[in-house]
């Protein structure tokens, strides 16, 4: 497995449950902790924030609002993403405030949007950056936890406690083959052991 899928593979099985705050109904990580994590599982890992040709962090549009993006690298891949600068709510933050309604409480006002709005947006994007590497990836999704790593393969050391457990009846060949990705080889000493056991 290449360095890359290793670290993807650690990332996307990473539990950041214990770190996710609340805000209203949505569930969000921290960008310091979720930088944190890629930099203890790849220290070579670098994220920019990309500048517009006038050298501003962002987009604008007057009919549409603000738009940020990042690009982060890890192991020599580059994935890019974007978010928009949103109030409390949700909405789109303009150069100037407006007016919504909403269905249970009526007219809102969504402020203009500052450098605070958009900094934070920046970091927010960043965060969602590192999820396309894995890191907090269910939480998208909306789960509570990550996917369960793979056991790992048989190593020589339990692969004749695998064979013994088999032996002795402790294990069967079916939980063996739904628990280790075995090549055919071992596969066949599997079945090896189960013949001589009847």
């Amino acid at each position: 497995m290449s360095e890359l899928a290793d670290v993807i593979k650690k990332l996307k099985h990473l539990n950041v449950s214990d770190k996710v705050e609340k805000k209203q109904k949505l569930s969000y990580l921290s960008w310091t902790y979720a930088w944190g994590s890629v930099l203890d599982n790849c220290p070579t890992a670098t994220y920019e924030v990309v500048k517009q040709d006038n050298g501003l962090p962002y987009v604008y549009d007057p009919n549409t609002g603000y738009m940020v993006f990042t690009k982060l690298t890890i192991e020599g891949l580059t994935h890019e993403m974007w978010l928009f600068v949103m109030d409390g709510a949700n909405k789109a933050m303009k150069a100037e405030p407006y007016n919504y309604t909403t269905r249970y409480n009526g007219d809102k006002v969504c402020e203009a949007a500052s450098m605070f709005d958009i900094n934070k947006t920046i970091m927010r994007c960043l965060v969602k950056n590192i999820a396309m590497f894995g890191l907090g990836l269910y939480i998208y999704s909306g789960e509570d936890l990550p996917e369960a790593l793979p056991p790992e393969k048989p190593t020589v050391k339990n692969w004749k406690g695998l064979l013994s457990a088999i032996a002795d009846g402790s294990l069967t060949k079916v939980k063996a083959l739904a628990n280790y990705s075995l090549t055919k080889e071992e596969e066949e000493k599997i079945n090896t052991v189960e013949l001589i056991k009847k």
